[in-house]
């Protein structure tokens, strides 16, 4: 997956500014941000990312959650302008859990979503059962983070606590553990939507004490500490309650219209359908409120997203033979892109990748392109089914760290046969963080205004020759998808 440089700076208005984290799977991405959504500063530091042997997904807590925020916030404060910064906010994915000392400081990895371990013990440190898959509308009602909680206190049970990503950025940057309510509400059973709940924490092996302070999104939790500061900085920081990456994404999109579709090209890849009321449930699929009020969005999380390309990237090599090649429309191959198994609408984590079509003349860049297409093929899918709810899809609108990629963009377009808007900021998470950092400043009033922000680079539109062959490819992938969804 392309990536914007690690820093770049222009000089920015006089208006204050604030700082947006998001701490990613394969990145901690930050940025500076003045009232009119302008990045007039930003950096990225590559998260401390292991995928081991037995399906682990897991950080170098210390590294990420811990150090990088500072490191970020460090670097983005000595720029010159930096005196007009007010608030941080910090957004990260879920679920994410370590085990942490008194301070908020890990004590070993950080398991992410998806991680196998989640299996292999209870919070008691006996073997459980695999959860059954979670192929309901609810993804809050899934207990992943129990179990990932569980199997992190099982290895760490002195620990002091178990915290998520953001609570321990929260910590490193602000000297308190706070984690926000949408993040809270994605712990599942954990959170009974006004506090921990006792039984669900006891069932995993923890207490509610050992979980972080829930705050509301974009409240004020206290200000970044001295520490954490570039020496010589001497101005008041407010540290802000961020949210979940997903939410913060949202805030900003400005996938608001019913038929909008909202296409997160992250590590992870994201869809959702914006559909108005509270649709019945589609079997599979995600249901969620949306930010705005009468609104739901249907869709869900899979596993194709950045991960899936990326893989794909490293094992054709770039510079393998053959990268020069022409590739016609009519002649890519399919791939199946489960690398880690997959999520809506199968949530089945034995799913693997597969290929069909595939012959000695395909070199890596018809690989490649089939790769991105399979991506593609899989947000068609999730806006088919989701578009059960009786809302048709009209506009495509795509966030994330993909929107710097130009080729997965075009494959995008063509299979869905429909131009794609992308973000102007392919910092989402990170721009959503920044507008919930001003409302805590109070420079801002509503969640509601973060609309205002939402900017789209030129549409990306697809190719007719292309949409028919990816279309016929498409029917193919279609027909051979395994029967349980």
């Amino acid at each position: 997956m392309t990536i914007a440089p690690q820093s770049s700076h222009r000089d920015g208005p006089s208006s204050p500014l604030v700082v947006g984290l998001d701490v990613g799977t394969t990145a901690l991405k930050a940025i500076v941000v003045d009232e009119d959504a302008t990045v007039v500063e930003r950096t990225r530091l590559p998260s401390a990312l292991c995928t081991g042997p037995g399906g682990q997904l897991e950080h170098d807590a210390g590294v990420t959650w811990w150090q990088s925020p500072r490191i970020a916030v460090a670097r983005l404060l000595s720029q010159p302008g930096a005196g007009r910064v007010r608030a941080v906010a910090v957004s990260a994915m879920m679920p994410s859990v370590g085990a942490v000392n008194a301070s908020g400081k890990p004590l070993g990895p950080g398991l992410l979503y998806g991680d196998r371990r989640r299996h292999q013990a209870t919070g008691a440190g006996q073997p459980s059962e695999p959860a059954a898959p979670a192929g309901g509308s609810d993804p809050t009602a899934s207990d992943e983070m129990a179990r990932l909680a569980g199997w992190v206190a099982s290895q760490e049970p002195a620990a002091s606590g178990y915290w998520p990503a953001q609570a321990v950025a929260n910590a490193s940057l602000g000297g308190e553990g706070v984690m926000d309510l949408a993040s809270a509400f994605a712990t599942g059973p954990l959170f009974n939507g006004a506090t921990w709940d006792q039984a669900a924490c006891a069932g995993a092996g923890l207490l509610p004490e050992q979980l972080p302070r829930v705050a509301m999104f974009g409240e004020a939790v206290g200000e970044v500490r001295p520490d954490a500061v570039p020496d010589g900085w001497d101005g008041e920081l407010v540290l802000a309650a961020g949210s979940v990456d997903g939410l913060c994404e949202q805030l900003v999109a400005g996938a608001v219209r019913d038929g909008d579709v909202l296409v997160a090209l992250g590590s992870t890849l994201v869809v959702w359908l914006c559909v108005p009321g509270w649709p019945d449930e589609v079997p599979g699929l995600w249901r969620v409120p949306h930010l705005a009020a009468g609104k739901a969005m249907v869709g869900g999380a899979s596993n194709a997203g950045g991960l899936w390309v990326d893989w794909a990237d490293r094992a054709l090599r770039p510079e393998a033979p053959g990268q020069g090649e022409e590739v016609k429309p009519g002649e890519v191959p399919l791939w199946w892109p489960w690398a880690r198994g997959e999520r809506v609408p199968w949530h089945d984590p034995g799913l693997r990748i597969g290929m069909y079509g595939g012959e000695i003349s395909h070199g890596p860049p018809a690989l490649r392109r089939a790769a991105l297409e399979a991506s593609g093929f899989v947000v068609r899918y999730i806006v088919a089914r989701a578009a059960l709810t009786g809302t048709t899809p009209k506009r495509f609108i795509v966030s994330g760290g993909g929107v710097s990629n130009p080729a997965w963009l075009q494959a995008l377009a063509d299979v869905l046969a429909e131009p794609v808007m992308p973000m102007a900021v392919p910092e989402g998470a990170a721009l959503g963080a920044a507008f919930l950092a001003r409302l805590a400043a109070g420079l801002e009033t509503s969640t509601d205004d973060a609309r205002r922000w939402a900017r789209w680079s030129e549409p990306v539109g697809p190719r007719p020759e292309w949409a028919e062959a990816c279309a016929a490819r498409y029917d193919l992938w279609c027909g051979r998808l395994p029967g349980r969804a």
